[in-house]
C-alpha cells in the first residue's frame, strides 16, 4: 500500500469517528438544556435500532449493486442534511427524536462500508488495518477537545458548549465535509456483487448453527446482557458530569477513548497470561467497578473516582469486546468468520444497546419525577443498579462459561491485532 493511500484511508477513519464523537458525547446534555430531559434516553435507542437496519442495507443493498465509497459518501451528505435539521425541531420533541433515528439510519451502515473500503485497498490487512483504525479512536478524542475548548470561544460566558446546538452543527459539517472527501477514495466496487445473500446469513443464524455450544452460548448471553448498562454510560455520564460540575463535559469524557489505546497495547501482556475466560471476566468486572466508582463518588462529587470511572472505559471496551471479537475469530472458519462478527454487533450494539437504552431510559426517569434533574444522592443509588447488574452477569460468566479454544494456543503475536 503506498504512502498517500494509508493517508487517505487514516483521514477517511479520522473524520468517520470524529462525526460520532461530536454528537454522541454531547446530546443528552443539549437536550436536557432545552426541555427533553426525560426524553435524553431515545438518542441512545435510535442508534441500536439503525444498529440492526445497518447490515440488511449494507447486506442486501450496498454490498451488491453500488460502489462502495460512492455508497459512503451519499450516506454521509444525507446525514449531514438530517443532522442539520435537527437542532431547529427542538422545540417538537417527536421531530426531533425522528430526525436523529433518519441521521443513524444514513450513519450506522457507514461503520462497516468504511472497513470494507479499508480492506479491499490494503495488502496486509494485520499489519496495517490497526495503523488506519487507531485514527478512529483519534478521531473521538479530537472531537471532545474540539467541543468543549473550540467550540467554546463561540458560546457565552456561563454556558457550556455542550448545552448548545453546535455539536450537533459541527457534526453536520464534518458528515459534509467526509461526504465529499469519500468520491476521492480509490474506487471500490460492490463486494457482493452476482452473490446470493440471504437474510440468514446476514443475521448469523448459519454461524449460530456451527459454532452452537454451551461456552459460546453463554458468551453471547453474557455479551448481550453487558451491552444493556453500556447503555447507561453513553447516555448519562454527560448528565452526571454536567451534574457534579465538571466543565468540558466532552473532552472529560474523551478520557475513555484515550485509556483505550493504553488497554490495547496492554492487552497482549495480560492475554497469555489470563486467557479468554478471565480477560473476558476482567472486562465485566471492570464494569462493575466504573459505576461503583461512579456511585461512589457522586454524593460528594468526588473528581478522582468520577474521572476514575471514565479512564477504566479503555479496559471495559478492550478487555471484553475485542477479545470477545478474537474468541469469535478463533472459533469460527472462513467460511463463516464475516456471519460471526456481525451476529456479534447485532446482538451487542444493536438487541443490548436498545434494550438498555429503554431500561435505563426508564429508570433515569423514575428518579427524575418532576425534577430538571437528579440530587447527587439519587446518582449515588442510580448508579449502583448498573453495577450490581454488571456483577450478576459477571458471576453468571464464570460460573458456566469453561470453553478453553483461545487460552490453551494464545501468544502475544498471535493476539497482536
Amino acid at each position: 500500500m503506498n504512502r498517500l493511500l494509508q493517508i487517505k484511508l487514516s483521514v477517511m477513519m479520522f473524520l468517520e469517528f470524529f462525526i460520532w464523537g461530536a454528537w454522541y458525547t454531547t446530546v443528552a446534555v443539549f437536550m436536557s438544556s432545552h426541555g427533553m430531559e426525560n426524553l435524553t434516553h431515545w438518542p441512545f435507542t435510535v442508534n441500536p435500532i439503525a444498529a440492526i437496519a445497518a447490515p440488511f442495507f449494507v447486506g442486501l443493498i450496498a454490498d451488491r449493486y453500488f460502489a462502495t465509497e460512492k455508497v459512503y459518501g451519499v450516506l454521509h451528505i444525507l446525514g449531514a442534511i438530517f443532522m442539520f435539521l435537527t437542532p431547529q425541531a427542538v422545540g417538537s420533541p417527536l421531530i426531533f427524536i425522528l430526525l436523529l433515528l433518519a441521521y443513524n439510519l444514513c450513519y450506522m451502515p457507514t461503520m462497516s462500508l468504511a472497513n470494507t473500503l479499508s480492506f479491499h485497498n490494503i495488502e496486509d490487512q494485520e499489519k496495517q488495518f490497526p495503523v488506519i483504525r487507531v485514527f478512529g479512536t483519534i478521531g473521538w478524542i479530537v472531537a471532545g477537545l474540539v467541543v468543549s475548548f473550540g467550540l467554546g470561544a463561540f458560546v457565552s460566558q456561563g454556558v457550556q458548549p455542550e448545552q448548545t446546538a453546535l455539536p450537533l452543527y459541527l457534526t453536520a459539517a464534518a458528515s459534509l465535509v467526509l461526504g465529499i472527501y469519500s468520491f476521492t477514495l480509490p474506487h471500490t466496487p460492490p463486494p457482493a456483487a452476482g452473490e446470493e445473500v440471504s437474510v440468514r446469513s446476514i443475521l448469523g443464524i448459519d454461524a449460530l448453527k456451527k459454532l452452537g455450544s454451551k461456552s459460546f452460548y453463554i458468551f453471547l448471553i453474557s455479551s448481550m446482557l453487558i451491552s444493556i448498562p453500556l447503555a447507561a454510560y453513553y447516555n448519562f455520564t454527560q448528565i452526571f458530569l454536567e451534574g457534579t460540575g465538571f466543565n468540558n463535559i466532552a473532552a472529560t469524557q474523551s478520557i475513555g477513548q484515550m485509556s483505550e489505546t493504553v488497554f490495547m497495547l496492554l492487552m497482549p501482556f495480560f492475554f497469555v497470561r489470563l486467557g479468554v475466560k478471565w480477560m473476558l471476566a476482567a472486562g465485566m468486572f471492570s464494569w462493575f467497578l466504573r459505576y461503583a466508582l461512579f456511585a461512589l463518588g457522586a454524593p460528594s462529587a468526588i473528581t478522582w473516582m468520577i474521572i476514575g470511572g471514565i479512564a477504566i472505559h479503555g479496559m471495559c471496551y478492550d478487555f471484553f469486546f475485542v477479545t470477545g471479537q478474537i474468541y469469535v475469530d478463533k472459533k469460527s472458519t472462513s467460511n463463516i468468520r464475516g456471519q460471526a462478527q456481525g451476529l456479534i454487533v447485532l446482538i451487542t450494539y444493536g438487541v443490548g444497546m436498545l434494550i438498555g437504552a429503554q431500561l435505563a431510559g426508564e429508570l433515569y426517569n423514575s428518579f427524575l419525577g418532576t425534577a430538571s434533574s437528579l440530587t447527587l444522592n439519587q446518582w449515588h443509588d442510580f448508579w449502583w443498579i448498573p453495577a450490581i447488574f454488571a456483577a450478576v452477569v459477571l458471576l453468571i460468566f464464570i460460573f458456566l462459561f469453561d470453553d478453553k479454544v483461545v487460552s490453551e494456543d494464545a501468544s502475544a503475536e498471535e493476539f497482536r491485532v
